[in-house]
């Protein structure tokens, strides 16, 4: 039986929940996906993404015969490519067990997927009764229930969790977990929230003890890193040299140019100072030219090949800009 909470979510999500094209169907697929993109990505940027892999690669069966190459490609621009490899792996555990896992503990067996997205899917997909939590469910439940323990703590996983939990209607848990994840995202928002037109204004804490701004309560972050990187652009006889980003750094797996300037020759800078940020990394890159008739010795893991076919190389977005800035 709903409780107020719940049938007030779901009243509010029937109303102004968002028309999204992967809310149109029950296809594990195609939800699978879609979160994955959403995890680190807003909604504007990542729909174009969705449609895009559903247009080249339409099932599960597609994805896990396509090569890393092709995947990271499709994902170019997204950032944090990690996201792209689990997904390939996923896919080829999928087709390795003869179809998508409707079980909470099959789908969180899959390379890539926490408890987060394992609920989302199971809930959305398979009507599994398990409750999300995220930051705006954070945000939406901290406030309403006035709790103070730090975002980010085990304990705050643990609480939050088990209140979500208590309050999903196990006949609507699907839209009861894209309910909260709406109502955060539009209505109680991080900044200057709704709370005049709030359906649940009548019983939230935050704003009956004037604590709207300070819940829910975060843990402090991690300090922003600054990295100097410098990106030589190779050109010789209409060819350049690029080498795939090893494990254990960021980009793994993505094709990039020189980074160092190689003996004998004299580069032209073409940009300095290009900053791209990253979650906790501020990059601060100098671009250069180098053009010669006489190919260089490459450093280990560089190879040659044709400039015309640098589009079939998944590349990191600072790649991309130095691209752009060639004359």
């Amino acid at each position: 039986m709903e409780n107020a909470f719940s049938a007030t979510i779901l009243n509010w999500y029937s109303a102004f929940g968002r028309d999204l094209p992967w809310r149109r169907t029950r296809n594990p697929y195609a939800i699978w996906l879609s979160e994955i993109i959403l995890q680190q990505t807003r909604i504007a940027q990542g729909q174009a993404y969705w449609e895009r892999f559903m247009a080249h690669l339409p099932d599960v069966q597609a994805l896990a015969a396509a090569t890393e190459d092709e995947v990271l490609r499709l994902w170019e621009g997204l950032g944090y490519y990690s996201r792209a490899r689990n997904l390939h792996v996923a896919a080829r555990q999928i087709v390795a067990m003869g179809g998508f896992p409707d079980t909470l503990e099959g789908i969180r067996a899959l390379k890539g997927i926490g408890d987060y997205t394992a609920a989302a899917i199971g809930s959305i997909a398979f009507g599994i009764p398990a409750a999300v939590v995220d930051g705006n469910v954070y945000r939406v439940l901290g406030r309403h229930f006035g709790i103070e323990t730090p975002v980010g703590t085990s304990a705050a996983k643990k609480e939050f969790t088990d209140l979500a939990q208590s309050l999903l209607p196990e006949d609507r848990p699907g839209d009861f977990n894209q309910g909260m994840m709406d109502f955060g995202a539009l209505q109680c928002t991080p900044a200057n929230p709704a709370c005049i037109t709030c359906p649940l204004a009548a019983s939230c804490a935050a704003l009956r003890e004037g604590r709207v701004e300070s819940l829910p309560v975060k843990k402090a972050g991690a300090t922003v890193q600054v990295r100097p990187v410098t990106y030589v652009y190779l050109r010789c006889n209409g060819q350049t040299a690029i080498r795939r980003r090893g494990p254990g750094d960021i980009w793994q797996g993505l094709w990039e140019p020189l980074t160092e300037i190689l003996p004998g020759l004299e580069p032209h800078l073409l940009k300095s100072g290009v900053r791209h940020q990253l979650t906790h990394r501020t990059l601060i890159a100098d671009f250069y030219l180098a053009e010669t008739d006489r190919p260089p010795a490459l450093p280990n893991g560089y190879q040659w090949i044709q400039e015309a076919e640098l589009d079939r190389f998944g590349k990191p977005r600072l790649f991309e800009l130095l691209l752009q800035s060639l004359p």
